[in-house]
């Protein structure tokens, strides 16, 4: 089973880049989309479901901001959205679907870079969500939580640590967050598999800053203890190119 997450900086943008085609080509079980940025209504998507897809949209209530979406050949038992706060829940950041075997989370951490006050709103929506998932891992053991989290854990996940020492992103209190939410029970399922250095899911527009590999990993498939015996390989897709970000892929062997 192949499990994509992938921010998209839109949706609509990203098909215009081609990213039916990369869907159709990479043949994943289940995509997990973030930064949907549109309403479903708005995107054609009637080609997925021909394939076999089933679509579950979240949107976000600001027009052109956030959202999530996933999309499924597995059909879920259910279906649930939000964390159960309204401003949080707003901007349309958790996606939960429960399969017969396991349940899988589709988030999109907010960013905290465009100043203090989001950098706050950040810091309170981490804290919360951690209560939340202590919550869902009593209900749901066999988790998969996979998405941006806009975070990056350690020195070897960032391309110059030390001038970043500062941004938000890799601030002592989020990357302490990150190692808290790992203490939960999960495993990063690309480390597990992948020890090297210079591996990033997000580069700046800014100074060739891809071409050159001055990234970021911030996209992760955080996969439960219970999951151990099904991880099979994880992979970052740095050559796919419709986003800023790229998408990270998690095979998982049969239950």
């Amino acid at each position: 089973m192949k499990i994509i997450s992938y921010n998209v900086n839109g949706f609509r943008s990203a098909i215009s880049k081609g990213l039916l085609d990369w869907m159709a080509e990479e043949d994943a079980d289940v995509f997990c989309f973030q930064e949907v940025k549109a309403d479903e209504h708005l995107i054609e998507l009637e080609s997925l479901r021909r394939r076999g897809y089933h679509i579950f949209w979240y949107s976000a209530v600001k027009k052109g901001y956030s959202g999530l979406a996933v999309i499924s050949r597995l059909k879920p038992l259910s279906v649930d959205l939000g964390m159960g706060i309204a401003e949080y829940d707003a901007e349309a950041r958790i996606q939960r679907l429960d399969f017969e075997h396991f349940s899988l989370m589709n988030i999109y951490v907010p960013s905290g870079s465009s100043g203090d006050l989001r950098q706050n709103f950040k810091m309170r929506w981490l804290d919360d969500f951690h209560r939340h998932m202590q919550d869902i891992l009593l209900r749901y053991p066999k988790l998969v939580v996979c998405g941006d989290f806009n975070i990056c854990h350690k020195s070897i996940d960032i391309h110059n640590p030390v001038s970043n020492k500062n941004s938000s992103g890799f601030l002592p209190e989020e990357r302490d967050w990150l190692s808290g939410f790992i203490e939960l029970g999960f495993i990063d399922a690309f480390r597990h598999f992948n020890p090297e250095p210079h591996r990033y899911t997000w580069w700046s527009y800014r100074a060739n800053s891809r071409q050159k590999n001055l990234g970021w990993r911030i996209d992760y498939h955080m996969v439960t203890e219970a999951m151990r015996p099904q991880l099979a390989g994880s992979e970052i897709l740095a050559r796919v190119i419709h986003s800023d970000h790229c998408p990270v892929r998690l095979e998982l062997a049969s239950f």
